[in-house]
């Protein structure tokens, strides 16, 4: 079923998670069979403002300008909410359930989780907006403050700038406050969404060594001073991350996915026969790269991901900050 996934379609080779109209009819789809005669247009309106957001179209702002954390990527991030929203809905007890208007505001929250990404056209100071990477969620979530207001949701402005978080590493996820057992599920749901959907990117590893290694740099990342003011090194190259990227997958889903998040990701199998797509594809990229990895066969690494930002070139101007940060650090 899956063998020959195209690089931009999710994990069943469905939708095409590079278009916002494709994405938004799969979700109108999901929510629907969720929530029969919901009202689906305020997540309509907020796919419509996130394609005018990240295409550089609002005013105020550059567009997307991050290579791994393209258009794509939050599209993708968004499918895989719904799917899971949908499943654990139909799923639980009637006092455990969502309803339509968490609903909602969690498919807003999810579709503008990585908004802090994007720079305001008034920066002077970035130059690309991976530089926000240490504290992109708590940029996204001053955002969706000022943008749910704009489409009704005003009154879960406390609830969704709190679980974006969960998206995140900027705060310890046990002192996130939240005083309904509901919305600290849909903190697991959207941290779960966000990491299934990037490692099991059919290109997740082309895209790790060639999109977020160049992220890393610029956020200060892969290089860091000590506190003894001498540099450390985390990860020396695209394929040095690559190197490392096993013991991240593992340890992201025993502390992460299977530990914090309380395994949500389960909630996914109701929809796929009590298969989970998503994990089978992240099993897939991890056999082909320990594949790579026992004889250096980085040839094998030869899929080129289509790119989904607000400009073109921009991975080309990516990788020459790069390199223009890399001089200067060890300078």
């Amino acid at each position: 079923m899956y063998e020959f996934r195209r690089n931009d379609y999710d994990v069943t080779n469905s939708v095409q998670v590079s278009s916002t109209a494709a994405v938004k009819e799969a979700v109108r789809e999901l929510f629907a069979a969720g929530w029969p005669g919901e009202p689906f247009d305020r997540v309509a309106l907020a796919f419509e403002e996130f394609e005018r957001l990240f295409c550089g179209r609002m005013p105020g702002y550059h567009g997307v300008d991050t290579v791994y954390h393209d258009r794509q990527h939050s599209l993708d991030m968004t499918l895989a909410m719904a799917r899971l929203l949908v499943g654990y809905e139909g799923s639980v007890d009637a006092p455990l359930r969502f309803g339509a208007e968490r609903a909602v505001m969690a498919l807003v929250t999810s579709l503008f989780h990585d908004a802090g990404y994007i720079r305001e056209t008034g920066d002077r100071q970035h130059f690309n907006g991976a530089e926000f990477t240490l504290y992109h969620v708590t940029r996204s979530a001053r955002f969706l403050a000022r943008f749910l207001p704009s489409i009704g949701l005003e009154a879960w402005v406390p609830i969704s700038t709190r679980i974006v978080h969960f998206t995140g590493y900027e705060i310890k996820l046990s002192q996130i406050q939240l005083a309904d057992g509901r919305d600290r599920k849909l903190g697991h749901l959207l941290g779960t969404a966000d990491l299934i959907a990037q490692m099991a990117d059919r290109c997740y590893l082309e895209k790790c060594r060639d999109r977020l290694y160049p992220e890393f740099v610029l956020g200060g990342i892969a290089t860091a001073l000590g506190s003894d003011g001498i540099m450390q090194v985390r990860y020396s190259s695209g394929l040095d991350l690559l190197r490392q990227t096993p013991r991240f997958v593992r340890e992201t889903r025993a502390e992460r996915l299977d530990a914090e998040f309380e395994h949500a990701y389960r909630h996914l199998e109701p929809l796929f026969g009590g298969k989970n797509p998503y994990l089978e594809a992240i099993d897939r990229n991890l056999v082909y790269l320990h594949r790579i990895l026992r004889a250096e066969r980085w040839r094998l690494l030869r899929r080129n991901p289509p790119l989904f930002t607000s400009e073109e070139n921009q991975l080309g101007e990516v990788r020459g900050l790069m390199v223009n940060r890399l001089k200067a650090i060890w300078a």
